[in-house]
This record gives C-alpha cells, structure tokens and sequence, in this order.
C-alpha cells in the first residue's frame, strides 16, 4: 500500500491513479478514500493525476488516539501535499473534507493549489450558534455521539439507509449496495477517531479559512441536503470565499457523488477545464 508517515508517526493511506494536472480529494465522516472513486475513475480516465487519502482515523490508515481536529487533518493533507511535491493541484472536498481543504488553506496557503471545489461541505460552521442561526442545534450533534457509542455499526447503517442518499424521500430508488459501501467504510475507521470527528465537522468555524481562499473555487450542494443544510453552508460559503461559483443541485442529497455523480463528474471536468 502507498503510505506516507506524518510528523507524529501516523501512517496516511493514499491512491494514485493516472497522469497528469494533480487533483486531491478529502473525503467525508465516517467514510474514506473508496467514497471518491467514481470521480477518480472518471477524471484519471481523462488526463488527470488523482489523488486520495484516508483521513488519519480512517479507511486504511492508522488510528492515533490524539489529533483528531481539523488542524491536524490540514497538516496532514499538506504533509502529503509536499511528500508528493504536488503543485498547480486542484483541492476537492465532499462534506468533513471540505473543512479540511478549507482549514489547508486557511493554514498552509495556497501556493500549491490551483483551484479547489466543496462539495455537500460542512463550512462555514455547522453549529447553530447565536451568530449563525441558521446552523443545526448541538442536540443534533449530541444524538450522533450517543449513536456511536451505543451502537456505530446501527449509526452508520441508519445515516446510510436515511439522510445521506436520501433513500428516506417518497420514490427514492434504494441501493443497498451503496448502504453496504458506507458501512463498510465506516467500521474500517476507529471509533474514537469517528467520535472526536463529530466534534471536528461540527464545531469548527471556517469563516476566516474561506476568506483566505483566493484561487477559483466550485461549490456544489443538494437543496434537499438533510445531512449539512445548505443554507448555514454553500449559501453562506459562496459568500465568503471571493471567486466561487455556486452551483445547486435540485432534489440532491448529501451523498450527491453517488448519487448525482454522472452530473458532478460533468461540472469537475468542465471546472478543471475553465
């Protein structure tokens, strides 16, 4: 496996397919690498290096019991970013991973970054706070805490089968080998490494990384997202990260590139070909 060892030891799972104009991708809670994989088909497929990890704590790589944060996941990426010497690089992440190329540039710059796109993102912040009322109540949070610790393997399966792909809409057309898929991701991760990331999606305020994003970015959300709603998210994202483009999805679910993936695969191409 392709592994590279961070400052404090823990060993980062990543793939590495194709050639070409990089492209990296962050990944969401509770899931790893494996959740990219139609958009890096698609796009190695057609002339670009693309690149994935598995978020310390996750997939494949090692579980430290400390650095769960979304400074450390930045840190982490950027280790991996200068261990593979990438440059001119597209940054690209879907819900958690979206935080963490916020937090990458908000703390390592973005010399090596060429473009970036947040798709089902968490930023600006996800809590519902008195100076962002549109956020989802700490209760929410709560009862994702008390699942995991009761029963993760249920958690996973009920986030999956529910609110992620929307399977829970009148007229959705249920894949379970999809449901299959996030479980398994979800149980190869360690579970304090899920647990502390509750805290770390949820809590973390990124209005300050946004500001600091100055290369053309894409953001791309479902209007009918029941994981991050879109309106403490890519509404208020758009309008702090200076050369966005917005795009919604209509009917979309927070689990859009499974689901919408044909038509997210489209807006990349033509987004890394802009």
């Amino acid at each position: 496996m392709s592994t590279i060892a961070t400052k404090d030891g823990t060993q980062i799972y990543y793939k590495d397919w194709g050639a070409g104009q990089p492209i990296v991708f962050s990944h969401g809670w509770p899931l790893s690498a494996d959740a990219w994989e139609s958009q890096m088909l698609f796009l190695a497929d057609r002339g670009y290096r693309c690149i994935a990890h598995d978020r310390r704590g996750h997939g494949r790589s090692s579980q430290p019991w400390n650095g769960n944060d979304m400074d450390t996941y930045a840190d982490d990426l950027a280790e991996l970013l200068e261990h593979l010497d990438l440059n001119n690089a597209t940054l690209i992440g879907h819900s958690t991973g979206g935080g963490e190329v916020a937090r990458y540039i908000g703390r390592h710059g973005a010399a090596r970054v060429a473009k970036a796109a947040l798709i089902s993102a968490v930023p600006p912040l996800m809590l519902k706070t008195e100076r962002n009322p549109d956020g989802l109540p700490i209760e929410v949070f709560d009862g994702i805490r008390t699942g995991s610790l009761a029963n993760r393997a249920q958690l996973y399966q009920d986030i999956a089968s529910g609110p992620f792909f929307g399977f829970n809409r009148p007229g959705a057309k249920i894949s379970q080998g999809a449901i299959d898929s996030f479980w398994f991701q979800g149980m190869q991760a360690g579970h304090k490494n899920t647990f502390d990331c509750i805290k770390a999606f949820s809590e973390t305020d990124f209005t300050e990384d946004l500001k600091k994003i100055d290369v053309p970015t894409l953001i791309v959300h479902g209007d009918d997202d029941q994981v991050v709603p879109i309106t403490a998210a890519a509404i208020a994202a758009a309008k702090l990260v200076k050369n966005a483009t917005l795009k919604i999805y209509p009917g979309a679910p927070h689990g859009l590139p499974d689901t919408h993936k044909d038509l997210l695969n489209a807006d990349l191409l033509s987004f890394l070909k802009d």
